[in-house]
């Protein structure tokens, strides 16, 4: 494929992923924030989401589910979006919020947040998989949406890529579960240093039950 198709093809796949924003642009809607988290999964850290803002003008290429890129487009994508986000912002709920709560609840807690916390006053939500309480803003869940709207995409990465510089810090302060690779993921190394070292102040109790403290 040459490189011109591959723009090409790019250019084909973010006109799919901005539907959903078209047709409410057309609607007058002019905010649309995209929410998606990251960090449900994991035994160790936060859960992180993201909310996102784009111009109704948004075309660089390359924006998807932030499971799709290799580490290093996560970043030139993070820099882009956060560089010309109308508005952009991050909710982070801790592992002890959420042995208290459960993870589910702690996601949405930490989408609300991210809402919250926008500068601009989103005039629609679009939510991955979710819908949210208390957020007095017209919202659509949508299974899958990393995949389906370039707002919600947008968020996947702006909320991985925090999560995933988070858990980098986190291992300067406990090297012996190597967060730096696993980002708090149940890895093989990473219960090896369970066993070895018991858990720290950042593992989800409520997901390894028969660890101890």
């Amino acid at each position: 494929m040459t490189k011109e198709e591959r723009e090409q093809k790019a250019r084909l796949k973010l006109a799919e992923m901005k539907q959903y924003e078209e047709e409410l642009y057309a609607g007058g809607i002019r905010y649309i924030a995209g929410i998606d988290e990251v960090g449900r999964g994991p035994l160790a850290g936060p859960v992180v989401a993201a909310a996102v803002i784009l111009p109704s003008d948004f075309d660089i290429l390359g924006v998807d589910d932030s499971k799709k890129l290799s580490e290093k487009k996560r970043e030139e994508l993070y820099t882009l979006i956060t560089k010309y986000a109308v508005s952009y912002s991050i909710g982070i709920i801790d592992n002890f919020t959420i042995d208290e709560i459960n993870i589910l609840e702690a996601t949405k807690l930490a989408m609300k947040q991210a809402v919250e916390k926008l500068e601009t006053k989103p005039e629609y939500i679009l939510i991955d998989a979710l819908t949210l309480k208390g957020i007095d803003v017209p919202q659509r869940g949508i299974i899958k949406g990393d995949s389906l709207s370039v707002s919600i995409a947008a968020a996947s990465i702006v909320a991985k890529v925090t999560r995933d510089r988070l858990m980098t810090e986190f291992h300067r302060q406990y090297p012996q579960y190597a967060f730096d690779q696993n980002k708090g993921y149940g890895t093989k190394i990473h219960y090896e240093g369970i066993h070895c070292h018991g858990l720290c102040s950042l593992h989800r109790r409520s997901f390894l039950k028969g660890y101890g403290t």
